[in-house]
């Protein structure tokens, strides 16, 4: 029989009819061509049959993919012998148990696949002969005799196979004649489509839950960044498909590329991918989904290219724990992690395989071949081990004179195979009524009725864990997770984790090559530093650039800054955002402390005043200085220093209303008195040139009531400020809102605005420009009879401070060190505006007080006609001063002077103690 590569069957029984004449044309061929005899019997030469009431068809790779045209290349002691032994075992086993299909005989037909989809499609015709309804007549062999038809075996149901592009290619055969196949290694994510693959089922879960296990696996070890690599096939290729997909779903993995290795790899081809792969260097996880044989030359590719150690692999369960992929290659291995279909080793399959010998086991038509293979010998003159191989005795033992371990899927082939006997008792259960051996109703199996009763088999399988299918004829997902791990020389697979619907991994059980991180790293763009979001690369979500939140922004996201709440700024991380700090204008400040100094100095300067005043308050000076009004001059200069306090006070409801009550009510005490006192003599003068009778108002009573007249509207406006917005405290974060967010304050102030502190002084400066021009009017009024110069001195004095107060308080309102700047430059201004009132009104009447005490006596009293004389006499006097030489004007003074004679020593005059 010639090899023949066929596609998915679309065609229906006469199709198949002629390939099966074709083999029996070849084999009366040969029988009547003189060829050996023993021809006649390959059908079975590369096959297994054992005879029963009910035949299993069996698939198992016995064999490795051919090279250079051949179909089969060598032997697979574990993929191979161990599984197919292991479908033996479970039949034997079956068919001595009294309770599991009572007096019904399990059966065999076991093929070799040789690993290849398309050799395994042509075996397996095997299994659907029986069903075809053959009709020779019209046939004839090439030397036009009849075909020689055998009576084949019917295969009601079939276990296997082990590639999952195997079993979608025997898949397609099997549903049209409805036989029922349940897969022991098939993991494809494609044979869960119940609508195409409706008779395939199988005891280990698809690789949709091996891509989630890995997919959880790798985000568990931090790594967003990998290759997949795939055999060509559909197991490979639907693997990574699976993977591919849900990473994308998740979104937290991203492929940088997904390489396929050709079923017939060319010379060098294996390098080629390695350096592939290389070209992604920041992508050192490679998740593959290669058969066992392409892993190790992949491994062997990258031995070879000295990249020991670079790669991280993520093998599925084609890798699972198996020793062959990683033979002579450890290093290079190390580290990898690999996922296994959760299994337990069948302690009675290794006795039952360790006690198989040639003489025993017959049966098994490749089991010679095993022998030479793992004995290293030859059997006689049939010996297939070629070379000077020493002879086989045939007493050599399995476990003893070779190495054992049990082959992972054997667990597997056992629980497909009970599946199926299951499933066969149940409907014999049910279709026999329970009589013993096989019924009538059983002489013809359906393998649509068998499917059902294999879809509800339920039964604890031969590692201890439950056996069930779900609607697609697929197991539920268990995992072991294991690591290839160096360890004294040795190497072993160790369990690292399990998966059942979620991860479970113990990171401490992980081991890597010394010499590197404790967790090595797969990731395209290192994470970003503290504040930084990610700018992602357009189409590859795991590569990103780092850009800091500038400014007053936090990271509020992991791609996205946010601005902080206005009275917030962001943290030292820019992670969140946190107060900024409050600060106000503190006593031990050098902004303070100058305005402090001058205001204690003041307001102690301005007690020893009002205390010499209160002492010789009877005395001449003072009762010429104007007791009343000067008490009350004195107040607003204390008032004008106290005011300091408040003004540097840390704000709160109280220290707020203090400075709204007395930050304009020092100077209208001031100046309310100074312009009554310039008004008053300037209205005694105007009327002296007019009349010898005294003007209105100009009594002490008088004087003080219009004093507290002036200084009542100041008051009336500070009730009313109350009323319409009583006071309180704000934080003014633009102040201090500097474009370094570390360097950004909060100022917490009394609620005065520019506006309010100008209406608040306006009134007081109003009165001072006012008191001015008095000032000015009453400047030619002779120092002798009162103080009108040095009032005036005062006010040019203030005027000046006040003028130059303007532009630096205001100009300053977008400096930084606003508030301690305008602070000081007010309360100095303040400060001084009292100092030069208090230095120029009273410091020179106390120092007369003090040290001169012998010019302040009493003189005696005058008219006011005669102050007013004397005063015009002396204007004139001044006038003509200016006018002629000094002999001229003292003539012409004296003759038009009345009997009375200037004094000739400063007399202090008060206008209040002269009769009116």
């Amino acid at each position: 029989m010639m090899t023949r590569a066929w596609k998915l069957p679309t065609v229906t029984g006469p199709y198949f009819l002629s390939l099966l004449m074709m083999n029996s044309c070849w084999l009366l061929g040969s029988a009547s061509s003189g060829a050996d005899p023993q021809q006649a019997t390959q059908e079975y030469a590369h096959s297994i049959r054992l005879d029963g009431d009910i035949i299993l068809g069996g698939l198992f790779p016995v064999h490795a993919r051919g090279e250079r045209g051949l179909p089969c290349g060598e032997l697979k002691k574990e993929k191979g012998i161990h599984r197919l032994e292991a479908m033996l075992f479970a039949i034997d086993l079956i068919n001595k148990d009294p309770d599991l299909l009572p007096n019904v005989t399990l059966g065999a037909r076991i093929l070799d696949t040789c690993s290849r989809d398309t050799y395994a499609l042509e075996q397996s015709l095997t299994f659907v002969q029986a069903l075809i309804e053959r009709d020779a007549s019209d046939v004839r062999c090439a030397n036009g005799e009849p075909p020689v038809l055998a009576r084949p075996d019917k295969v009601v149901a079939v276990i296997g196979a082990a590639a999952s592009s195997v079993s979608i290619m025997v898949a397609n055969i099997l549903r049209l004649f409805k036989i029922p196949q349940i897969s022991y290694a098939s993991t494809a994510p494609e044979l869960s489509d119940n609508t195409r693959y409706d008779f395939f089922s199988r005891v280990v879960p698809p690789d949709s839950y091996q891509a989630q296990s890995m997919l959880d696996v790798v985000t568990a070890l931090g790594w967003n960044y990998v290759s997949t690599l795939a055999s060509e096939g559909n197991y490979g290729e639907s693997g990574v498909d699976a993977f591919v997909q849900i990473s994308r779903e998740s979104g937290g993995v991203c492929i940088a590329q997904s390489l396929k290795i050709p079923r017939e790899p060319k010379p060098g081809e294996f390098d080629k991918i390695v350096l592939r792969l290389l070209e992604t260097p920041n992508a050192r996880t490679i998740i593959t989904f290669a058969n066992e044989d392409d892993i190790r030359r992949i491994l062997d590719a990258a031995k070879r290219n000295n990249l020991t150690g670079h790669f991280l692999w993520v093998g599925s369960d084609s890798w699972g724990a198996k020793i062959s992929p990683v033979v002579q290659q450890e290093r290079v291995a190390e580290g990898a992690v690999t996922i296994l279909p959760k299994r337990a080793s069948v302690d009675a399959f290794d006795r039952y395989f360790k006690s198989r010998s040639l003489s025993n086991n017959r049966r098994n038509v490749w089991f010679a071949e095993f022998w030479e293979e793992n004995f290293g010998c030859k059997l006689g003159m049939h010996g297939r081990k070629p070379g000077g191989a020493r002879k086989c005795t045939g007493l050599e033992k399995v476990g003893r004179e070779s190495t054992y371990e049990q082959e992972g899927k054997v667990q597997f082939v056992m629980d497909a195979v009970y599946a199926m006997a299951h499933a066969l008792h149940r409907m014999h259960r049910q279709l026999c009524g329970g009589i013993p051996g096989l019924c009538p109703r059983m002489a013809n199996v359906d393998g649509k009725e068998l499917l059902s009763f294999i879809r509800h088999v339920n039964f604890n399988g031969s590692a201890g864990t439950p056996v069930t299918f779900n609607e697609n004829g697929d197991a539920p997902g268990r995992y072991d997770i294991f690591q290839y791990q160096l360890n004294n020389r040795s190497a072993e697979y160790k369990v690292i984790g399990h998966w059942t619907n979620q991860l479970h991994l113990n990171m401490e059980a992980l081991q890597w090559r010394e010499g590197t991180a404790p967790l090595p790293a797969s990731v395209c763009s290192l994470p970003c530093r503290a504040g930084e979001r990610k700018k992602v690369v357009k189409g590859v979500p795991c590569c990103w650039h780092c850009e800091r939140c500038e400014g007053y922004h936090f990271l509020s996201g992991e791609f996205s800054c946010e601005l902080c709440p206005y009275e917030r700024r962001p943290d030292r991380n820019r992670t969140g955002c946190q107060p900024i700090p409050i600060i106000k204008l503190e006593w031990h400040s050098p902004w303070a402390l100058v305005p402090v100094f001058i205001s204690v100095t003041g307001i102690l300067a301005t007690i020893f005043v009002m205390v010499t005043f209160v002492r010789f308050n009877d005395t001449p000076i003072v009762r010429a200085s104007g007791r009343e009004m000067s008490y009350v001059l004195l107040t607003g200069i204390f008032l004008c220093y106290i005011i300091t306090f408040p003004m540097i006070a840390t704000p709160d409801v109280a220290v707020c209303s203090f400075r709204r009550v007395f930050l304009g009510l020092g100077m209208c005490f001031s100046y309310a008195a100074l312009l009554t006192k310039t008004n008053r003599i300037h209205r005694i003068f105007e009327q002296g040139k007019k009349a010898v009778t005294a003007p209105r108002f100009i009594s002490p009573a008088s004087q003080l009531a219009i004093t507290f007249s002036l200084i009542s509207v100041q008051l009336l406006g500070v009730l009313v400020w109350f009323a319409a917005d009583p006071p309180h405290t704000f934080v003014d974060y633009s102040e201090q809102r500097s474009q370094d967010p570390e360097r950004a304050r909060g100022v917490l102030k009394c609620d005065i605005s520019d506006l309010s502190l100008i209406c608040s002084l306006g009134y007081s400066l109003l009165l001072m420009v006012t008191c001015t021009v008095y000032a000015i009017k009453t400047r030619a009024v002779p120092e002798t009879f009162n103080e009108a110069k040095p009032i005036g001195f005062t006010m040019y004095t203030t005027c000046i401070i006040w003028l130059a107060f303007i532009p630096i308080f205001f100009g300053t309102s977008q400096s930084a060190e606003r508030l301690y700047i305008q602070t000081a430059t007010l309360t100095v201004s303040l400060s001084l505006s009292a100092s030069v009132s208090l230095g120029m009104l009273y410091v020179p009447k106390v120092y007369v007080i003090i040290f001169h005490p012998e010019q302040n006596v009493p003189k005696r009293k005058r008219s006011f006609k005669a102050v007013v004389t004397a005063a015009t006499m002396t204007s004139k006097l001044s006038q003509l001063a200016a006018e002629r030489p000094n002999g001229e004007v003292k003539t012409e003074l004296c003759e038009g002077v009345e009997a009375g004679v200037l004094p000739t020593k400063t007399t202090y005059v008060s206008y209040a103690n002269h009769a009116t």
